[in-house]
């Protein structure tokens, strides 16, 4: 007899469906680019049998894919089910590109599909494969609803389709079939969450007793909690700077991108300090600078911040979905036009961000939502999207520093999409894979309709303070550091080196 299976979402992975709206869309994604040779059949394209049949391999070693939301009645609490109807047919799109099919039709068709809700009565993704791609590409398009996987999760479900050879799958001639075990009963969801609830005071009592045979240990991590939760609420309560970003958004997106070479953003990190995530933060801060100055807006004593999504997965959380995440939160230096200058303010504001315990705060909130009501977690988000204490989220994610392949086809590029929030009209986000860093500028359509030339503004801004970091002399020879560039470039490495762990702030 088979038994029925669920398993409840987390406090933050229940924030992502409850902030959803109509106009505010939670779903990540990325743009992946291929040579299409090895994607094709002897008709000359895309040969969508094999695809599926490798992404149901896939699947097999992703099991949340093939589930879907069922709700405790009563309780409203949101829970995974195997998804006894699920057709891959429905979650695989398949479309082409008029001629000349350039990088402008691409982000265009992007922006479309990112504009559009997932349908939470099913598994809640779409892969679209795009040909007619120029340059002979092919393009995956990914789209995942952010309450299922996070950047991180993100990374390491790639590796359930992609690998690190152009060797083919041996098992696609026979993938595995899908066995959907039996939904719960709504009688025994509402049992389970009432004996779920009951056993709460037993599990705080526990704690406490835990906390009683280390009493000093236990009383500074209380007292650090405590201490984290008042500095993410404080931060939670102090309004930012209004700016042309930060307006009521609608249902549409644009979608840009820029890549850059990672050694010349290490180069800068090594001749002027601080981290890759702190240039990147300091690029960011000169771009936007740059670009609302060009709109008109003054930044004197402008008081802009981004929120960082931090990784908190540890190495037994690596293939597990869901969220796995904290958030912090940092001022940008807009106002700053010189380069370095830009670059230690933000060393310096990020230093202090890692002294503090604001990301502690968060992740105990989260934690206490977990275990006790979600809505306390939701309350505190909500609280955030009212209140407005960032102006734009900037998340950076590591891939694989090898050459990927899928289906034998190597990957030469992935840009990344971060979800836009309420009244924050772009989002940015970053991958880096391959030796190069590939940027994502997820933006509203109205909001931003000159989104090209912040991502233009921000190659600019890397020029700056790459020529910068080069006049510093360090005493040894350097290589030239290199230009950025929007257009594609192959991506070359050899395979053998580590993934990249996830930088912190």
């Amino acid at each position: 007899m088979a038994y029925a299976h669920f398993e409840r979402l987390s406090a933050l992975d229940t924030v992502f469906l409850d902030i959803e709206d109509r106009n505010t869309h939670m779903h990540v994604g990325a743009v992946s680019l291929f040579d299409a040779p090895p994607l094709l059949g002897a008709d000359g394209l895309v040969d969508m049998d094999r695809i599926r049949r490798v992404i149901q391999v896939g699947l097999h070693r992703v099991p949340r894919y093939q589930q879907r939301l069922a709700y405790v009645p009563l309780f409203g609490s949101p829970v995974w089910v195997d998804d006894e109807h699920f057709n891959l047919s429905y979650h695989l799109r398949h479309v082409s590109l008029p001629r000349p099919g350039d990088e402008r039709l691409l982000k265009r068709l992007t922006g479309r599909i990112m504009s559009q809700q997932l349908d939470r009565g099913k598994p809640l993704w779409e892969l679209w494969v795009v040909e007619g791609v120029e340059g002979n590409r092919v393009a995956l398009i990914t789209k995942a609803h952010h309450c299922m996987i996070d950047g991180v999760g993100s990374v390491e479900l790639s590796s359930a389709l992609m690998r690190a050879t152009p060797d083919i799958e041996r098992r696609l001639d026979n993938p595995p079939h899908w066995l959907p075990r039996p939904a719960p009963t709504p009688f025994e969801l509402v049992l389970s969450e009432i004996g779920r609830r009951a056993g709460e005071p037993l599990g705080m009592l526990r704690a406490a007793g835990r906390a009683l045979t280390n009493p000093g240990t236990s009383l500074r991590a209380a007292r650090d909690a405590v201490i984290g939760v008042e500095e993410a609420v404080s931060a939670g309560l102090h309004p930012t700077s209004a700016t042309p970003l930060n307006v009521p958004i609608g249902p549409h997106r644009r979608f840009d991108w820029l890549e850059m070479d990672l050694a010349a953003v290490k180069e800068v990190k090594q001749r002027l300090g601080g981290t890759i995530n702190d240039v990147v933060l300091a690029v960011v801060a000169g771009a936007l600078g740059r670009f609302l100055h060009a709109r008109g807006l003054n930044l004197k004593g402008i008081d802009f911040r981004a929120m960082l999504p931090v990784s908190v997965r540890d190495e037994n959380e690596r293939e597990s979905m869901g969220n796995r995440v904290t958030m912090m939160v940092t001022p940008l230096p807009l106002d700053e036009r010189a380069p370095r200058q830009r670059l230690q303010r933000v060393i310096d504001a990020t230093g202090a961000l890692k002294r503090s315990h604001q990301a502690l705060g968060v992740k105990t909130l989260e934690e206490v939502g977990d275990s006790t009501f979600t809505t306390l977690f939701s309350a505190f988000v909500r609280l955030a999207a009212v209140t407005h204490p960032y102006n734009i989220v900037v998340t950076n994610v590591p891939g694989p520093q090898f050459q990927s392949y899928f289906l034998g086809a190597p990957m030469r590029a992935v840009y990344p999409l971060v979800p836009l929030y309420t009244n924050q009209a772009l989002g940015i986000a970053l991958f880096s894979y391959n030796g190069r860093l590939f940027w994502g500028f997820n933006a509203d359509w109205d909001a931003l309709p000159d989104l090209h030339e912040l991502a233009d503004a921000t190659s600019t801004e890397f020029n700056l303070l790459r020529d910068a970091a080069a006049a510093i002399s360090i005493g040894t020879a350097t290589k030239p550091l290199r230009t950025p560039r929007r257009k594609r470039t192959p991506a070359r490495g050899s395979f053998g080196a580590s993934i990249a762990r996830a930088e912190r702030v």
